[in-house]
C-alpha cells in the first residue's frame, strides 16, 4: 500500500493504465484552506476516470495505476520543474494553503514513489503499451465562453502512431472526438513525455468528458467503447 498511487491488478496482460488525476484525496495532515465542496470539482480530480480505469484493467486483464493524492496536492501529470506542481490558483480558486507548502516534501512523498512504480511496472513488461487516462470540464469557470464540445479528446506529443489508429475508431463509435482537443499533448503531456516518448513505448491519451463519465452508466459506456480501441493500437504496435 502507498499513499502516493492505488494499483488495480487485473491481469498480467503488458498494458498499463496511467491515471494520474484519479484521486480527490487529500491527507488529513494537508491543509489547502479550501472548501471541503472544491473536492469534488474538476480543479481537484479528473472526474469519472478511476472507475473506467478500474472497468478497462477488469475488461483487459491488465493492471492500473491510480494517483493517490488530489492534483491541488500536487500534480503528477507535470514536469518536476514545472511551476503549476503546486498549483496556489485553479480556474478562478485560489488554493491558499499552498503558498507556503513545502515541494521538496510534496515531491518525496508522493510524485516520486507514483513515477517510480509507474517506471517500475513498464520494466516488468515485455512489450508495453500505455493507456493515459484523465478527463476534461466542458466548461471552465474562468473563461465561459470557451466551447468544448468534443466528448472525448485525444492527446499526443510527438508520437502520434495510437492516436491515428484510434481516432477513426472512435469517431466509428459515435463519438466526437477532438485531436488535440481541448488543449494539446504537445504542451500537457508530462507523464506520457517521461514513460512513454521517452523510451519509445506506444502509448494512447484520452481525455473524457466529465459530464459523460459521471454516473456509472457513462463510465460502463466508455470502458466498453475503448476495450477494443486499446487492444486494436496495442496489436499494431506494442
Amino acid at each position: 500500500m502507498s499513499e502516493a498511487f492505488t494499483r488495480i491488478d487485473q491481469g498480467d496482460l503488458d498494458i498499463l493504465i496511467i491515471a494520474d488525476h484519479a484521486s480527490a484525496h487529500v491527507p488529513d495532515d494537508i491543509d489547502l484552506g479550501i472548501e471541503p465542496d472544491l473536492l469534488g470539482n474538476h480543479i481537484a480530480i479528473d472526474i469519472g476516470v478511476a472507475a473506467v480505469s478500474a472497468l478497462l484493467a477488469k475488461q483487459l486483464g491488465c493492471t492500473a495505476i491510480l494517483g493517490g493524492v488530489s492534483r491541488l496536492v500536487i500534480d503528477l501529470n507535470r514536469e518536476a520543474d514545472a511551476p503549476g506542481l503546486l498549483p496556489v490558483m485553479s480556474d478562478g480558486h485560489a488554493i491558499p494553503g499552498n503558498r507556503d507548502a513545502d515541494l521538496n516534501d510534496r515531491m518525496m512523498r508522493f510524485y516520486h514513489p507514483y513515477h517510480h512504480e509507474v517506471a517500475r511496472l513498464l520494466d516488468a513488461m515485455t512489450a508495453p503499451f500505455i493507456l493515459s487516462v484523465h478527463s476534461f470540464t466542458p466548461r471552465l469557470a474562468s473563461d465561459p465562453g470557451q466551447q468544448r464540445p468534443w466528448d472525448i479528446g485525444i492527446l499526443y506529443g510527438e508520437d502520434d502512431r495510437a492516436a491515428r489508429i484510434a481516432i477513426p475508431m472512435l469517431r466509428d463509435a459515435g463519438l466526437h472526438v477532438g485531436d488535440q482537443l481541448p488543449y494539446s499533448g504537445k504542451l500537457l503531456n508530462a507523464t506520457m513525455n517521461r514513460h512513454a516518448e521517452a523510451s519509445g513505448i506506444p502509448y494512447l491519451g484520452i481525455e473524457m468528458r466529465q459530464d459523460l463519465v459521471g454516473d456509472a452508466a457513462g463510465q460502463r459506456r466508455f470502458a466498453d467503447i475503448l476495450g477494443p480501441v486499446v487492444l486494436a493500437c496495442r496489436g499494431a504496435l506494442a
